[in-house]
């Protein structure tokens, strides 16, 4: 049996979160020559690449890279983490990751191994979802939303149709 699912942010109000987290990233590094747009595979990835996206409209000036980074969510450290570039190409770069929901932590701290493998400037953390089950000391810079859930509740985020966020 299939729970019912309510919606919580409609395809509108995703869109807007996703333009305001662009324009906060903006005004956070203006002054930068490039942000690394590094999303979590596979959710968070493809929200990386609407915040890149609208990034890329607002940051004039500013070059705009996107990373995939892939992990085993269930059990990171079942398997390597890896990024779809050389580690190397963010040294000395602002990064931001990004991933859909942010719940425990787990995912977010396993996935930085891949990132502090070399001395970057900043990093940064942007989820659309912050449910604040902390497990690890994390924080998010941009928060799309922050919803107080139960442990057992399930936050699904679709960015394909129909777009929105769902609570089961």
């Amino acid at each position: 049996m299939i729970a019912a699912q309510n919606l919580i942010l409609s395809e509108v109000q995703v869109n807007q979160i996703i333009r305001r987290i662009a324009f906060e990233i903006y005004e956070n590094n203006f002054d930068e020559k490039s942000i690394v747009v590094v999303g979590i595979y596979d959710k968070g990835y493809f929200l990386a690449e609407r915040i890149v996206h609208e990034l890329s409209a607002i940051a004039d000036g500013v070059k705009i890279s996107l990373i995939k980074l892939e992990i085993n969510k269930e059990k990171p450290l079942s398997s390597e983490v890896t990024l779809d570039v050389p580690s190397k190409n963010l040294k000395g770069k602002v990064i931001i990751l990004v991933d859909d929901v942010l719940n425990t932590g787990k995912t977010m701290a396993h996935s930085m191994s891949a990132l502090l493998e070399v001395e970057v400037k900043k990093l940064q953390i942007a989820v659309l979802v912050n449910r604040s089950h902390k497990q690890f000391p994390l924080s998010a810079n941009y928060k799309g939303y922050e919803l107080s859930t139960t442990i057992d509740e399930h936050v699904d985020v679709k960015l394909e149709d129909p777009v929105g966020v769902f609570l089961y």
